[in-house]
């Protein structure tokens, strides 16, 4: 059975390694795949890496039809650091890229989909909750919680479509929305929890002071992480997973962690880390004006995916500030 991976980044390379050493084929889609960063991660004959675009809709297809692919990761997608340069990108790459992967999938009877969304869809109810553990069905005003973000709002649109996909064509898909996902490698791209990962142990692992001058890597209250590894791991199971009925999940520690939490696990790294802030943060993680006050329940992950997370904030840093030991000189 083939698995189509859209998107060769960190998460999607991760799962295609997975797969693969179950000895699985996989094919991993990427507009501009960077081939030797790939093999660091996943170097395996059973995972032939393509060149192509995912609002190709006719090359897409044609991938499906002739390496006869049963399931699809999609992961491929535009941050939002891209998008507020090419904002019709953006809309481009992540709704009608969602859009084709369902279309094909319809039509070919692909027999499962999972689609990588973002908690980022739910941050701007932060400031009006009123409870113990953020819920994957949370209440939501449509216009005083609208998205913060184009990306956010992206990412509701691919998690309707793949519901209603599920709901009127009988596709079986699966959402999965990532926490403030935790990843570093030595291809391109990196999140916002990478680049507070480089500004903290970059300098640390020179023994110079870790300068924060950047708003966007500090926060008030809390935000709630998860590994790249982790995120893979979350992929394998709901293409796995008998019975996913609620069809959206959340991927995350399910525990808050503010910045000197951040900087407590670089510290167990590198112990002389001295931290110099320049800045104050004023709201909640990544700009977002709302300080989160409480974590994700991801019990129905656990409970329907057999999914729990398996990568602790320090497990993360230890694995990952290598490939940011020289992002920060």
């Amino acid at each position: 059975m083939t698995t189509l991976i859209t998107g060769a980044g960190v998460i999607g390379c991760h799962t295609a390694r997975l797969l693969a050493g179950r000895g699985e084929d996989v094919l991993l889609l990427d507009l501009r795949p960077a081939r030797q960063a790939i093999a660091t991660i996943v170097d395996s004959p059973r995972v032939a890496v393509v060149e192509g675009d995912v609002t190709d809709y006719a090359q897409l297809t044609g991938l499906i039809e002739r390496h006869g692919v049963k399931r699809i990761v999609h992961t491929a997608a535009l941050l939002s650091t891209a998008i507020r340069q090419n904002p019709l990108l953006g809309v481009q790459v992540n709704v009608m890229g969602i859009a084709n992967v369902l279309e094909a999938a319809r039509l070919h009877h692909v027999v499962r989909v999972v689609v990588a969304s973002s908690t980022t869809v739910c941050y701007p109810t932060f400031g009006d909750f009123d409870g113990d553990a953020f819920p994957e069905d949370f209440a939501l005003k449509s216009i005083t919680h609208r998205p913060g973000s184009i990306y956010a709002a992206t990412k509701i649109a691919a998690e309707h479509l793949a519901l209603l996909y599920r709901d009127l064509y009988g596709v079986s898909t699966v959402s999965l929305r990532y926490a403030a996902v935790i990843s570093a490698w030595s291809g391109p791209g990196t999140s916002v929890p990478g680049r507070v990962l480089s500004s903290l142990a970059g300098p640390a692992s020179r023994g110079q002071v870790s300068v924060i001058d950047d708003p966007y890597v500090v926060w008030r209250g809390g935000e709630e992480f998860i590994d790249a590894r982790d995120c893979a791991l979350a992929n394998v199971a709901a293409l796995d997973a008998g019975n996913p009925a609620q069809g959206v999940y959340t991927v995350g520690l399910g525990q808050l962690c503010g910045f000197d939490d951040f900087v407590d696990a670089v510290r167990l790294l590198y112990p002389s880390l001295q931290v110099e802030l320049r800045v104050q943060p004023t709201g909640g993680f990544a700009g977002f004006p709302h300080v989160r006050q409480v974590a994700s329940n991801i019990h129905a992950a656990a409970r329907e995916l057999g999914w729990r997370p398996a990568f602790s904030l320090a497990d993360s840093v230890t694995h990952f500030a290598p490939f940011c030991v020289d992002a920060n000189p």
